[in-house]
């Protein structure tokens, strides 16, 4: 059975998410000394795949791409009051590789604190637009209610030196019941390997 969203509208995430990655490389390949000017702290490319369950389970996995910057010069904050106050912000985007998984846009604000110097944990708070259905269709895939969700992920990550980094994450996004409708929520898990500048 054809899934109900239309063509136009996947190919238009499509055509979004094929920009910002574009937009995104040219600007990584730019020069160091734009690298250095703070352009991007750090770039995140993986996957993740849905752990929701029974019809919240997205099949397929979710390539994904996230971008940070540091407008408030996060690695320089010192003591936990500063650290919050200093967030870095983020934006990306996931692709779904199956009819019933959701397309993604996502923005938001993320904290992070080393716990050795190799080690650190991150969290993230903020919103996504996305394609999925709003109302029970009686297909499958998840019931969202709205279009704009809330976001929020956590991860624990490792790095290899000054620049490379892997981490594991865990999001979900979801309407907090104030939309008129179905709120089935995302929730996905994943690797992501960094790149900070």
């Amino acid at each position: 059975m054809t899934h109900p969203r239309s063509f136009a509208c996947r190919g238009r995430f499509y055509q979004f998410a094929v920009a910002l990655i574009f937009s995104t490389g040219l600007a990584a390949g730019a020069s160091q000394t734009k690298a250095a000017e703070g352009i991007f702290d750090e770039m995140r490319f993986g996957a993740t795949a849905s752990i929701g369950n029974g019809d919240n389970h997205e099949s397929g996995v979710f390539p994904s791409f996230t971008i940070f910057f540091d407008p408030f010069a996060t690695d320089s904050a010192t003591g936990i009051v500063e650290k919050i106050l200093r967030p870095r912000v983020h934006a990306g985007a996931s692709i779904a590789t199956s009819s019933s998984g959701v397309n993604e846009v996502y923005g938001g604000l993320s904290w992070n604190a080393d716990l050795t110097e190799r080690f650190f944990v991150e969290l993230g708070l903020g919103a996504t637009v996305h394609d999925g259905d709003l109302n029970d269709d009686g297909t499958s895939g998840p019931k969202l209610g709205c279009r704009l969700l809330f976001r929020e992920y956590a991860a624990a990550g490792y790095r290899f030196d000054d620049h490379w980094n892997l981490s594991a994450t865990v999001e979900h996004a979801s309407n907090a019941d104030l939309c008129n409708g179905p709120n089935d929520g995302l929730t996905r898990a994943g690797l992501m390997l960094g790149y900070k500048f």
